[in-house]
């Protein structure tokens, strides 16, 4: 550092002696001594505290790049998500129309005519749809849990359906 060698070092020691005096001298070095420990101490405590301080400030910049990374991610995946969401969108809006004209045409049937499939049964009714008498004892006065059914009852699906047939005589299969 200071490149002192023996020879400086000599000089140095001998003229303290001289000045100083073979009494005082041990208690100045020792003082010296204590000092530089101290100076060196110093030194040490400001160079940890600088390097410290620089790992912080490398700290705060990778958190702060970290952070942007994930601003960065976090906005393309909303991006992602909103383009999808517009995709979406943009594929069901011609059901959403047809769905809306539908219902505008329910609500408004003279709007647009709309045309109705004709429902064909799919078992043929009985010849005889006549509805047999049931014998007294069968009514409910006779104790039976079941009410007679009501002309207009409606069935599942908001169907008016008669009354079911009763054969007067039982059928026979051949």
């Amino acid at each position: 550092m200071f490149d002192i060698g023996f020879s400086e070092l000599a000089i140095i020691g001998l003229v303290a002696l001289i000045v100083i005096g073979p009494e005082e001298l041990p208690r100045v070095a020792r003082t010296v001594g204590h000092l530089l420990g101290r100076l060196r101490r110093y030194v040490s405590d400001v160079k940890s505290d600088i390097s410290r301080e620089m790992e912080l400030a490398e700290l705060h910049r990778m958190k702060d790049e970290v952070q942007d990374a994930a601003r960065n991610f976090e906005q393309s995946i909303n991006d992602q998500a909103h383009a999808f969401d517009q995709e979406m969108r943009d594929a069901v809006a011609p059901i959403g129309d047809a769905l809306a004209d539908t219902r505008a045409s329910l609500h408004d049937p003279l709007s647009t005519p709309a045309v109705v499939p004709e429902v064909q049964p799919a078992v043929e009714p009985a010849a005889d749809t006549t509805v047999a008498a049931l014998p007294e004892s069968a009514g409910p006065e006779a104790g039976s849990e079941q009410e007679p059914r009501d002309e207009n009852q409606l069935d599942l699906f908001g169907v008016a359906s008669p009354t079911p047939a009763v054969p007067a005589e039982p059928v026979s299969r051949s």
